[in-house]
């Protein structure tokens, strides 16, 4: 690998995009390809940046000898058959979550993994805001143990569209995308496995073929419970809102932001990236 880690991104639609931000904050990384399905938008972004390579063709990029690695951030139904073309190049790879939307998918690239070696991850953000920090590291220090996780994920969803307002190549859905976060969040916080897991959709959506509405509750091995209602029909506010219940103080933390519940008072400092 190359002193300098260079990077290909696939799919530059709106997290794409903040995947480069991010990355032009951080030393000693640099992406270097962009691959996009949509050409002209895919060029917009690399001319945006200072990107050289572009094309809609992930093979393309893999090709580049220069590259160290790929981040996917395209349509779900696509993430694992693409990681897997990543490890066999020889590129680490990140997936924006969810790794697949099936379990025999998913094994097989765990598989693949196993077998180059190479470094394969989901992209699991939610462990990384502070909010959330701020209480794994309490409970590693012994100051805290999680009774409950009490957890809304809202949006108003009702047309294909993604964060930026732009019309989605691909369909959005609550549980392989948006619960992901909360059931990885849910087993890092407890440290535990989780044992049980209950869920129920609501109607199915006419247009969009997917249910607007799911509630989940799970178990941990360390007794812990969580509960998590999603929902594509909500009109506000907007966001995952996660309540900490502990053995000792409840805490409440939207993002970057968490609040004592009980004093209402900010509890660890807002970060800047946001």
């Amino acid at each position: 690998m190359s002193q300098t880690i260079k990077v290909a991104l696939a799919g530059a639609g709106a997290f794409g995009i903040k995947h480069i931000d991010a990355i032009k904050q951080i030393d000693g990384v640099e992406v270097v390809s962009v691959v996009g399905r949509e050409l002209d938008k895919t060029r917009e972004v690399a001319a945006k940046y200072g990107i050289g390579h572009v094309t809609n063709d992930l093979a393309a990029s893999l090709a580049l000898k220069e590259v160290d690695a790929v981040i996917l951030a395209t349509p779900t139904q696509m993430h694992a058959a693409q990681a897997i073309a990543c490890l066999k190049a020889g590129k680490h790879v990140q997936v924006e979550i969810p790794l697949a939307d099936n379990l025999k998918d998913a094994e097989a690239v765990m598989a693949v993994q196993k077998q180059t070696g190479l470094v394969a991850m989901c992209g699991h953000t939610r462990r990384f805001n502070p909010s959330h920090q701020w209480v794994h590291k309490r409970i590693v220090k012994g100051e805290l143990n999680i009774q409950q996780m009490d957890v809304q994920t809202y949006f108003f969803r009702r047309t294909n569209m993604n964060a930026l307002g732009q019309a989605r190549s691909w369909t959005d859905h609550l549980l392989w995308h948006h619960s992901a976060h909360t059931v990885d969040l849910f087993a890092y916080q407890t440290g535990g496995t989780i044992v049980a897991a209950n869920a129920l959709q609501g109607p199915i959506h006419p247009t969009l073929g997917i249910a607007m509405d799911m509630s989940i509750q799970l178990k941990s091995s360390t007794g812990a419970i969580c509960t998590l209602s999603l929902s594509f029909n909500n009109e506000g506010p907007l966001g995952t809102f996660f309540r900490y219940i502990c053995d000792n103080g409840t805490y409440i933390a939207r993002y970057d932001d968490l609040f004592d519940a009980r004093t209402r008072r900010s509890t660890c400092p807002r970060s800047t990236s946001r």
